[in-house]
């Protein structure tokens, strides 16, 4: 069957009418339009959601279309369509543990390795080790919810913080803790969806909650204020002017930079600046970087790009930035090796002359 990634907005509430309504043909008899009716009014949260669980845009689009496949394949199990919703998470959580319990969870590197010595040799990007994605604002709903069981704000939900905690967890309270905590599913929901008992269910989030709470940052990012707003301005300028003094002095003292997929970060100014002026910006790199303003995971970011040797500038990195007390404390640069994609799924142009 055919299947579409995302819906194109909300789904719109149909206007009461007097007249009955005509009995409710089960969905194992509906063809394929109809299939895709009931369905994608619910496919972005369900992307959001296998992202929570992944870690990864990529892997939740993949999981998206597998969660719709076996949504059709088993249409039949559905018992009423005003439980489509609950059918469909329950579809997609378990498509997700799938994935997890095959392959290496996702992380940070400022998270899993310790800081690198600028003096040494950068290396080669990992083939094997995989981490923590961003994904565009636009694809994300940061509405504050109204129910009382989410424990998070939806900014921070999806911050990258928070994602890569997520992944230190084991698939199952990964899951309860999303569906409890940020979903905001009741806990006989949630116990329905994965078939399990409500004391499992109970312990597997005490547990989940203890150790997001060890790992949950204290500083949160601020990005609307004026000042911030100027601070973004200067990031640009001294970027583009390839001047690592006055990128520097953006920083907070404690700020890291990390560079996705490399296994390679630097904590502290001292070292981005050698860092800075031994790389990226050796020589005459005036004009060498162009920077383009988006969002993403909840904060400012940049598509950078960097000039090739036709004189046109090819993407080169999604920049996401956390800031506090207007400062930068975390800039976290996800490279873009070989393909665009990167840049396709945040609507960057793939190229400026």
């Amino acid at each position: 069957m055919r299947t579409r990634c995302l819906p194109a907005g909300p789904a719109t509430i149909e206007p009461w009418e007097s007249t009955p309504p005509m009995p409710e043909k089960p969905l194992r008899n509906r063809d394929e339009a109809e299939f895709e009716r009931l369905t994608e009014r619910h496919q972005r949260e369900l992307l959001v959601h296998c992202y929570r669980m992944l870690g990864s845009f990529e892997d939740a689009e993949d999981m998206l279309q597998e969660t719709l496949l076996r949504a059709w394949r088993g249409r039949e199990t559905l018992q009423q369509q005003a439980a489509v919703r609950a059918w469909l998470y329950r579809i997609a959580t378990n498509a997700c543990l799938d994935a997890i319990a095959a392959r290496r969870s996702r992380g940070l590197p400022n998270l899993t390795l310790p800081p690198g010595d600028p003096a040494d040799a950068m290396p080669g990007p990992e083939a094997e080790q995989l981490w923590i994605g961003p994904a565009p604002d636009a694809l994300l709903d940061l509405r504050p919810s109204a129910n009382p069981e989410v424990h998070y704000a939806a900014r921070e939900s999806i911050s990258l913080a928070f994602l890569a905690a997520l992944q230190a967890l084991p698939g199952r309270p990964r899951a309860i803790l999303i569906l409890r905590d940020v979903l905001g599913f009741s806990a006989a929901e949630v116990s329905e969806l994965l078939g399990i008992s409500s004391t499992a269910v109970h312990s597997a989030l005490l547990r989940a909650r203890a150790t997001m709470t060890a790992a949950r940052p204290s500083r949160k990012s601020k990005v609307e204020s004026e000042p911030l707003a100027d601070l973004l301005a200067r990031f640009v300028d001294a970027w583009q002017a390839a001047d690592a003094a006055r990128l520097v002095a953006l920083l907070r003292d404690d700020a890291v930079i990390t560079m996705p997929p490399l296994p390679l970060w630097y904590r502290g100014r001292e070292a981005i600046r050698a860092f800075l002026e031994t790389q990226l910006f050796s020589g005459d790199a005036r004009a060498h970087f162009r920077l383009l303003q988006t969002r993403a995971n909840g904060c400012p970011a940049f598509g950078m790009y960097q000039r090739d040797a036709a004189g046109v500038h090819r993407p080169a990195a999604l920049q996401v930035l956390l800031l506090e007390d207007e400062r930068i404390t975390e800039l976290h640069n996800f490279l873009v090796l070989g393909d665009d994609r990167l840049f396709r799924l945040f609507d960057l142009p793939s190229a400026l002359p």
